[in-house]
């Protein structure tokens, strides 16, 4: 069961491992782009190609899809970046049903563990396979793999990274269960806990008034999607730019957060204690681009600033 990329990676490596895959579960088709034209899932596309039965229900609690899971008769679920299932539906395989979750949990529990992660600046992360119970994330864990985060991460990098640490451990989850010896341990109960919550516009603005290292953490975690934002003012314009690379300088200085610097080469924006060079940018309508491209066509005013 699962939907993004993400999970395609694991299911070609469950296939790959000789388990008898009898069926799909992924989100519905999607209207997307100007025709409306209906989008596929990345799993239903493979899983089609791959000649796997792919069920897509609307409401997970329905008869209907009780009746197909039970044709398929599965005797166990490996669920990846889905949605949050019915007590009906991760009840029914005879082995249960386990998730993969990209962080070690309890920290990180929530739609966005690896953004987080990286906009906490943390120095690690990992992945986790759990039985799946009542509540979101807090079954007990049946295998954990940790994996350092660097200082040039991105959400994307640390994404594949755990991708492929993922599929190694959902298939040794899969042999414990097969071989009926998996051993599971309670989450503890961390105070307070690190949440991944859903990416929001209201979490992803960038705040000047931070200091250089988190601004840099901030975009890090949020590139290459869904990116972090700011806007840019420019005489009476109020522009929505997207912020996709900084390099941070720390330095002490008498200019206000959010104040912009421009020469022919770079662009500084300044925080609390030191300034941003900003190195990949996104005008509202425009593609990404590095900023010495942006600066050999496009004028800033002299007040010109970033809120």
């Amino acid at each position: 069961m699962g939907t993004p990329l993400f999970a395609v990676h694991i299911l070609d490596k469950i296939i790959q491992a000789k388990y008898d895959v009898v069926g799909v579960v992924t989100a519905p088709d999607k209207p997307a782009g100007r025709g409306k034209k209906l989008n596929q899932s990345a799993v239903k596309e493979f899983a089609l190609r791959k000649n796997i039965p792919v069920l897509q229900p609307t409401n997970l609690k329905s008869e209907e899809f009780q009746e197909q899971l039970q044709e398929l008769q599965p005797n166990v679920c490996v669920v990846v970046a889905f949605r949050m299932l019915p007590k009906k539906v991760w009840s029914f395989p005879k082995y249960g049903t386990f998730n993969l979750h990209a962080s070690l949990l309890p920290d990180y529990r929530g739609a966005a563990p690896i953004n987080w992660a990286i906009i906490n600046g943390e120095t690690k992360t990992g992945v986790t396979t759990f039985f799946i119970d009542e509540a979101i994330d807090t079954g007990n864990i049946i295998l954990q793999a940790e994996t350092p985060i660097t200082a040039t991460d991105t959400a994307g990098s640390l994404h594949d990274k755990l991708m492929e640490q993922g599929a190694n451990l959902v298939t040794k989850t899969l042999q414990l269960i097969e071989d009926e010896t998996p051993k599971t341990h309670p989450q503890k109960q961390e105070n307070p806990q690190k949440t991944a919550y859903k990416l929001t516009p209201e979490n992803t603005k960038i705040n000047w008034d931070n200091n250089v290292s988190t601004i840099h953490n901030f975009v890090r975690g949020l590139a290459p999607y869904p990116v972090a934002y700011t806007f840019l003012h420019i005489n009476e314009e109020k522009l929505r730019t997207k912020i996709h690379a900084v390099s941070p300088v720390k330095e002490p200085h008498n200019h206000t957060p959010g104040t912009l610097i421009v020469d022919h080469k770079t662009l500084k924006v300044y925080a609390r204690d030191g300034y941003l060079l900003i190195e990949e940018i996104q005008l509202p309508g425009k593609r990404k681009m590095k900023t010495t491209d942006l600066l050999n066509g496009f004028s800033f005013s002299e007040k010109s600033y970033m809120s």
